[in-house]
């Protein structure tokens, strides 16, 4: 079964931008800087990224979870939140109210505002892009959520604990991970998209078919079943795609399917296209 949310790697034109940002605003700190290697580059079907400059960074308490970010091409078109694969990365913090001023004149930009969701009173969010055209959630719980097992927040703003991968059909979403890593099928709820409707151009109160599976190490992988004006997501040949190209994950048994990139990891892609990273425990 699919564990803990390892890392989430982003494409970026700026690793300097991405930088700044991270440490002035999110307090996370650098914790490796080195070049995509050829093995990697070829497992990701990427092979013009062989070489390319990588960032990655901690959290300011701890060190089981990473952003990795890789420089790669402009991507002018790309939309977040509007194709298919991961579209957003969701992270556990101590106080969203407290931290939402902090964000008003910063390289992030406020795409949804500090509220409660809509199916829980106990969960509030707020919504941020940034410096590399990603979309993260900062997410605080107020209380306890039946049915939802996640970390608490050991610092201000701590790890990803929920990525977001939308799809076509969340028949076939649910089927992917149950079967390729037996991830239990959750029921599915009606929720706000903001960012989504926003681009879209309705309502931000219209609600989307979503289903939070549960995998081990108090992680979710969140799946949006998207409307049917959202499309693939567009790729430069050769490079990754721009926004989250790729989540890892603990993972107890590796696929049969999967490519191996050493002995700890290996990389799939799943049923959207999404790129996933297995990392062997």
């Amino acid at each position: 079964m699919l564990g803990a949310i390892r890392r989430v790697t982003i494409t970026a034109t700026d690793l300097t931008a991405v930088e700044k940002a991270y440490t002035q605003y999110l307090k996370y700190r650098v914790s490796e800087r080195t070049t995509v290697t050829a093995a990697e580059a070829a497992a990701w079907n990427a092979p013009a990224i062989a070489g390319a400059a990588s960032l990655s960074m901690q959290p300011a308490g701890s060190n089981d979870f990473e952003f990795r970010f890789i420089a790669g091409p402009t991507y002018p078109d790309y939309i977040p939140l509007t194709t298919y694969g991961w579209n957003a990365s969701e992270i556990m913090v101590q106080s969203v109210d407290t931290l939402a001023p902090h964000f008003e004149s910063s390289p992030f930009e406020i795409v949804g505002e500090p509220r409660n969701l809509s199916f829980s009173e106990d969960i509030r969010a707020m919504q941020l892009r940034g410096p590399a055209d990603e979309i993260i959630y900062l997410t605080e719980f107020k209380n306890p959520v039946p049915g939802l097992s996640v970390p608490t927040a050991r610092s201000a703003v701590d790890r990803t604990f929920i990525v977001i991968l939308g799809g076509q059909s969340m028949d076939e979403i649910q089927e992917f991970y149950s079967s390729n890593f037996s991830v239990p099928k959750a029921p599915v709820m009606e929720s706000r998209v903001t960012m989504l409707s926003r681009a879209l151009g309705v309502s931000i109160e219209t609600l989307y078919p979503i289903a939070a599976m549960a995998l081990d190490g108090e992680s979710l992988i969140e799946a949006d079943e998207m409307p049917a004006q959202v499309s693939p997501r567009e790729i430069q040949k050769g490079f990754l795609p721009p926004g989250i190209a790729i989540v890892g994950f603990d993972c107890d048994k590796i696929p049969a399917t999967a490519t191996m990139l050493n002995s700890n990891i290996h990389i799939m892609e799943g049923i959207t296209g999404e790129l996933i990273e297995l990392h062997s425990i």
